[in-house]
């Protein structure tokens, strides 16, 4: 591997502020190698960003390979650099499962019909059933504290940039509908909040925290079609973050292509259903912050990338059993990762905002 061409394209790109994480595990990893020799496909989706994760692997000794699949988008120009620099890539779709890799970091189970050696590390919660009849161990990186600042305060972030984008810019005043919330509604909540928007929340009333309530003005039931009628009614925009394939298709269709607002989906898969067509949905119902260069600012993906990269060396030192199981982010490690982040980083003092949802 040549990493010459992805270096140059990282000079200048970030401050090292933006990648305290990372940039840590880096300078460590490259001189204790934890990762020599092992054959480790990372499926994180590749944007320019990812390099920095690719960088500490292949310095940490690893045989690196990226995955690539119709789960995510990534950035065609970044998977080109790759094979430029001689890091082999492996498209999901044209994978015949005998392929050969000690780990599989991956994103959202596109690459869960793979039996590594040793085990996988999960980035997303949305891929977490994709395991169900695994017989490796699955290191869960969504499950700690980590992740909660990408899906929280990042996507929060990227969903409004994302708007930006694509000319709504102004949110003072109008009425925002998020459906959902978990780490990503609960962000958009928050960012919304701070745009001076009118926030209202759809949920499992029965589950939901009442500190939405600080940043929502109404919290209905997903069950209460005539209530998310009417909270629908009016609204500029309504997006949907659930994590839950087609979660919205118990209510009417009519309800969501007639309300008058614009639709966005910041899931990984389909949330609407098929009720309500592409075309009535920004980005033709793909996650909206793909439409961005850097779909999450590196500050907010950063701890999350290193935790990703940390899963895999846990699980090489460990070579846990041959058995199902998924194994939450231990707290050590977390918290050194957090503690770097804390320090060195751009985002120390959001870091207390993602204790409040």
């Amino acid at each position: 591997m040549d990493f010459e061409p992805i270096n140059r394209v990282l000079e200048g790109a970030y401050a090292r502020a933006e990648f305290p994480a990372l940039d840590a595990q880096w300078r460590l990893w490259k001189d204790s190698r934890p990762l020599a020799g092992a054959r480790i496909l990372d499926a994180t989706p590749v944007f320019r960003n990812s390099l920095l994760k690719y960088r500490a692997l292949a310095d940490a000794g690893a045989e690196l390979t990226v995955g690539i699949s119709q789960v995510m988008p990534c950035d065609a120009s970044v998977v080109r650099l790759l094979g430029e620099c001689g890091i082999a890539v492996c498209n999901a779709g044209e994978c015949s499962g005998k392929e050969v890799f000690d780990i599989v970091a991956d994103c959202a189970g596109a690459f869960s019909f793979l039996s590594p050696r040793i085990g996988f590390v999960e980035l997303t919660r949305s891929g977490a059933d994709a395991y169900r009849h695994s017989n490796r161990p699955v290191f869960f990186a969504d499950g700690g504290r980590i992740k909660r600042i990408e899906t929280c305060l990042g996507t929060g972030e990227s969903f409004f940039r994302a708007m930006r984008r694509l000319g709504y810019g102004n949110w003072k005043g109008r009425k925002i509908v998020v459906f959902g919330c978990g780490k990503v509604g609960s962000g958009i909540l928050y960012y919304a909040h701070k745009e001076g928007a009118r926030c209202f929340a759809v949920t499992d009333t029965a589950q939901a925290d009442e500190r939405l309530r600080m940043v929502a003005e109404e919290v209905v039931d997903f069950r209460d079609t005539a209530a998310v009628a009417g909270v629908l009614d009016g609204a500029f925009a309504a997006v949907t973050a659930t994590g839950v394939r087609d979660a919205l298709k118990g209510i009417p269709p009519e309800v969501l292509t007639g309300c008058g607002a614009l639709l966005a989906n910041m899931g990984v898969e389909d949330e609407f259903g098929p009720g309500v067509p592409p075309e009535r949905v920004l980005n033709g119902k793909r996650t909206l912050n793909f439409i961005l260069e850097e779909p999450t600012l590196l500050r907010y993906i950063d701890a999350t990338l290193a935790l990703h990269n940390a899963g895999a060396a846990y699980l090489l030192e460990r070579h846990l059993p041959a058995e199902y199981r998924f194994i939450m982010p231990p707290e050590e490690t977390e918290e050194a990762i957090l503690e770097v982040t804390r320090r060195n980083g751009l985002i120390g003092d959001d870091l207390d905002i993602i204790s409040g949802f």
